[in-house]
């Protein structure tokens, strides 16, 4: 019983490497196959057509943001912000952040003390 287990086991490893060994499968061929798609560039397409939501507005201030496109996620983020308060306080910090490196530095001072006065609240 233990023999056959023991060659069942060593043809399943086996195989297991043979298929990943296989080199038919090649990542080059798929990329021809398939476009890239700037995910930004489609919403900020969708956003010029007039669609607005707290969604889109957060996906494309976080785009901007972790690309260090402060200009842009200062516009997104606002953008955000005239929609509604009730975030995340990550967001206040990204938007304030991204003020302070486009030199708006009163906005940024009022949008962290809204963010204090949301924590006083209670909300």
């Amino acid at each position: 019983m233990k023999k056959k287990q023991t060659i069942l086991f060593l043809l399943t490893v086996f195989s297991i490497r043979a298929v990943g060994q296989n080199e038919n499968y090649s990542t080059s061929r798929i990329s021809e196959k398939y476009a890239y798609v700037d995910v930004t560039k489609t919403y900020e397409k969708v956003v010029a057509k007039g669609y607005r939501s707290v969604d889109l507005f957060q996906k494309l201030g976080n785009s901007s943001y972790d690309i260090c496109n402060f200009d842009k996620a200062a516009k997104w983020y606002g953008e955000l912000f005239a929609m509604t308060y009730d975030l995340d306080p990550v967001y206040y910090y990204r938007y304030e952040e991204s003020l302070r490196f486009t030199s708006q530095n009163e906005k940024a001072d009022a949008l962290m003390e809204k963010l204090k006065n949301k924590f006083k609240s209670g909300n």
